[in-house]
């Protein structure tokens, strides 16, 4: 047999015996016989301009391989609160189901999307889009700069062969609602968008009044809890209906007993919803 199938076997069977069940293709490893499970994926940073706060830190990275005709699809995720990004390192026992946000990233690498995960101005307040002095004057709020300052980025390949027209965008509830924010306050940027655990760029909490959407709201899936405490079920509820009311692409995935959490069903939810929509 080639050599090339031999090394491919040999190194398969060592990731099977260690319990990493990452392939050489893969930017990640993952290991399931540790206690905790871990899931390492590489990464690089680059720094953007946020004005008079200074530069924020951006974690990425790119897929494995030629970038096709046009560049990398990207899929931007946004974290929540306290729970700003420094690395690609995720173990199973992290707060709020984390361990299956580094499965999302894995899987959307795996897949042929470039991974951009941007921090917030501060991680206790996590993203500007429902703060009371901006939710409804976004273009003072800093990441309304920085976010612009990023799609530039992007767009002149600070990140590598990146394809502008192919972005997409997911976060979990801070993340989730400046997800929103994307279709309110950046039109035409985003070919779907995904929201866990979260609702309207300008609500918090329970309480959600969601008024006419943009005709062209990018395709959007909701995954929710119905066991959701922090966010309730019932707060995300008007968004996806008033979708459906406007006629506008939408999916809602939702789990009984499911909390304020990534679920083990997220990655698949997500990745196939951005995989329609290309």
């Amino acid at each position: 047999m080639p050599t090339a199938y031999l090394s491919r076997s040999l190194l398969a069977a060592i990731l099977v015996l260690t319990g990493a069940t990452a392939w050489a293709e893969s930017r990640c490893s993952e290991n399931t016989s540790s206690q905790p499970a871990t899931l390492i994926c590489s990464y690089k940073t680059l720094p953007i301009d946020s004005g008079s706060a200074g530069k924020r830190k951006v974690v990425y990275q790119i897929p494995i391989g030629k970038a096709p005709a046009g560049g990398w699809p990207v899929a931007l995720l946004y974290h929540g609160s306290l729970a700003t990004v420094n690395t690609f390192s995720y173990h199973s026992d992290m707060p709020f189901g984390a361990y299956h946000q580094g499965k999302l990233i894995k899987a959307l690498l795996d897949s042929g999307y470039a991974v951009v995960a941007p921090n917030a101005l501060t991680a206790k307040d996590a993203w500007q889009t429902n703060a009371p002095e901006y939710a409804n004057n976004y273009q003072q709020s800093n990441d309304y700069l920085f976010f612009n300052n990023l799609f530039s980025a992007i767009a002149t390949g600070k990140f590598g062969p990146l394809n502008k027209q192919r972005q997409y965008a997911g976060g979990m509830s801070s993340g989730g609602y400046n997800t929103s924010r994307m279709a309110v306050s950046f039109p035409g940027k985003f070919k779907a968008l995904a929201i866990q655990s979260a609702s309207y760029a300008t609500c918090v909490g329970a309480p959600c009044e969601v008024p006419a959407l943009p005709a062209n709201h990018p395709p959007t899936l909701f995954v929710h809890g119905q066991a959701d405490w922090v966010v309730p079920w019932t707060s995300m509820q008007p968004y996806h209906d008033r979708m459906l009311y406007q006629g506008l692409k939408t999916a809602l995935y939702s789990e009984p007993s499911g909390g304020h959490t990534w679920f083990v069903s997220s990655p698949g939810q997500i990745l196939n919803w951005f995989k329609q929509h290309p």
